[in-house]
């Protein structure tokens, strides 16, 4: 199952309906991200961190890059792209159009495949953001910005106007943070103050009340809610997007390209969404157009998005019903949208594995597998009588429909699935009963649960008991160790740690000791997580030491490799 779906936007502005992306090669089952350039050239990343390529054109010439260590990430600027590795040290490679030095790379060659960027591999950078004609690096450990490409109104934030360094990224600037860039010639900048900054070219995108150009200078910019609540800023051409973690969305730059309704030099709400509080998910701007997904999965466009270039009013393009993408992506110029799940849905993958391996089955519907507490949670009916009104009523394929809902969240027979679903009290099934909602009624519960994780916890305070105290140490050692209950399938589903673990453990043990030496803390969020995927943060925690805490977690307990772990924590400390 893929986790990409597109809507494409053809000349006469008719939509057409949202479909899975099938020209892509048959192994590949999950794409992680998507990226193009102003040329409609559009670059996947799939799971197993492989490169494919399409060549000026959505569905045909495409082409997958040989010989590359696995990708991490991949990122776009107006005609060149940059892929980072992922390893400890990653490398950046980069192709496109080098005529500016955008890659970095010697010469103003167009480089056709990934090439290996060799004078920032002792830079430190985490991050890439490809603008315009210029390309932002960023050490996240250092706060340290680094800059190439074309600096004549300031690209790169320095005061610099020749064009970058051809043997080596020319560092820029130091004390960021975040940054947000794009296909345009501006970006912006958080820094350790905790203010936002701008440089660039100004249209009026800079939002600080005036389109005056003013390159080689970065401009701070007050807006009328804290930095804090800036979850996205987009750049286009001639325009700038916040997105705010309330779901909010602030406009500014030229109404020619983007259809604001009036030329706007500082950052306004966007009049629609705040008179009719609807709230945003996630936004995307390309060259000429923004497009918007909203909590309720409803797609909106506004901007240049009809080749004729007579239709820039925002509008609706369709709601989804059947899934719940929570990332969107405009093609530039290509009128091509992508739909991804990129940080929802590792709970239905791993729960999907489990239903098709079997593993850790306690009983069956039909000769096959299953997992008797799941089952009842979903279904809210004893097992018993689950089983007997599928023996009596449902076909094995029915069932095996119904299995897909069950452990995946799937309507794949949406009528005769929501047939059995209502005979069981479940109404409205893809909207009021989601997977995590539902599991996390097992969380930490004891009733339910069929089995023990013995976690060890050190209590500072027992360091301060007075010595006169004589305490047995297998007394003492008991009072810091507690006791988790957990469900079997869960944990099998989720680690391959506890998968091998339960396939070779004696049926009858009904606990084992935790060995990975991190605390009880750490142990209740990672049980949390693998239930939810959700990292529940609270003031009362100490992110950096857990953050720190969870970095070796994924290795440890073989999770998912595609689960990006600690963005979901960075996402989840943001609430």
């Amino acid at each position: 199952m893929t986790n990409l779906t597109s809507i494409k936007i053809n000349s006469q502005n008719c939509i057409k309906q949202i479909e899975p992306i099938t020209f892509l090669p048959k192994e590949v089952t999950q794409i992680l991200d998507v990226v193009s350039d102003y040329h409609k050239n559009i670059v996947f990343l799939s799971s197993d961190g492989k490169l494919y390529q399409t060549q000026n054109n959505y569905q045909l010439n495409l082409k997958s890059f040989e010989n590359l260590p696995p990708i991490k990430s991949i990122h776009s600027g107006y005609c060149h792209f940059f892929a980072m590795t992922d390893e400890e040290k990653p490398k950046i490679y980069g192709w496109g159009q080098n005529s500016f030095f955008q890659l970095g790379l010697k010469g103003t060659t167009t480089y056709s495949e990934p090439t290996l960027i060799k004078d920032i591999s002792d830079f430190g950078i985490d991050q890439i953001h490809p603008s315009g004609y210029a390309s932002l690096f960023l050490n996240s450990k250092t706060n340290v910005l680094y800059g190439c490409g074309i600096n004549s109104n300031g690209q790169c934030g320095n005061q610099n106007r020749r064009v970058g360094s051809i043997t080596k990224i020319t560092k820029s600037q130091e004390n960021v943070v975040k940054v947000f860039s794009g296909h345009s010639a501006h970006s912006f900048i958080i820094k350790t103050d905790r203010e936002l900054y701008v440089f660039g070219f100004n249209y009026g995108q800079f939002g600080n009340g005036t389109n005056l150009n003013k390159p080689l200078q970065q401009i701070k910019l007050e807006l009328d809610f804290p930095v804090e609540d800036i979850a996205k800023i987009t750049c286009g051409c001639k325009h700038s997007t916040i997105l705010t973690t309330e779901g909010k969305v602030y406009v500014c730059g030229l109404n020619p390209s983007t259809g604001f309704g009036s030329d706007l030099t500082t950052f306004q709400q966007y009049p629609y969404f705040k008179d009719n509080k609807i709230l945003i998910k996630d936004l995307s701007s390309c060259y000429e157009m923004i497009t918007f997904l909203t909590q309720d999965n409803e797609i909106w466009v506004g901007g240049n998005y009809n080749s004729k270039n007579d239709n820039k009013s925002l509008r609706k393009l369709i709601t989804i019903k059947n899934s719940s993408p929570n990332t969107i992506k405009g093609v530039n110029q290509s009128r091509i949208i992508f739909l991804l799940n990129l940080n929802g849905n590792y709970l239905s993958q791993d729960l999907e594995k489990l239903l098709k391996n079997g593993s850790v089955s306690d009983c069956k519907i039909q000769d096959i597998p299953v997992h008797k507490k799941l089952i009842e949670i979903r279904l809210g009916k004893d097992f018993d009588h689950v089983t007997k009104y599928l023996d009596e009523n449902c076909t094995k394929i029915e069932i095996q429909d119904l299995l897909k809902w069950v452990y995946c969240d799937q309507m794949i027979n949406s009528k005769r699935t929501n047939e059995i679903l209502n005979h069981f009290g479940i109404e409205k099934p893809e909207k009021n009963r989601l997977l995590k909602n539902d599991l996390k009624k097992l969380l930490f519960d004891e009733q339910t649960s069929d089995f023990k994780l013995v976690v060890k916890n050190d209590l500072e305070d027992d360091q301060d008991d007075d010595d006169d105290d004589d305490v047995d140490d297998d007394v003492d050692e008991e009072e810091k160790e507690e006791e988790i209950f957990v469900h079997k399938f869960i944990l099998a589903a989720r680690s391959g740690l506890f998968l091998n673990l339960f396939q070779n453990l004696d049926q009858n043990l009904k606990k084992v000791k935790d060995y990975s030496g991190k605390s009880l803390e750490t142990i209740e969020l990672l049980i949390s997580f693998l239930y939810t995927d959700e990292i529940p943060i609270t003031a009362d925690i100490d992110q950096e030491f857990i953050k720190e805490e969870f970095e070796d977690i994924v290795e440890y307990y073989q999770l998912n490799p595609q689960i990006p772990l600690l963005d979901i924590f960075d996402k989840c400390s943001l609430k």
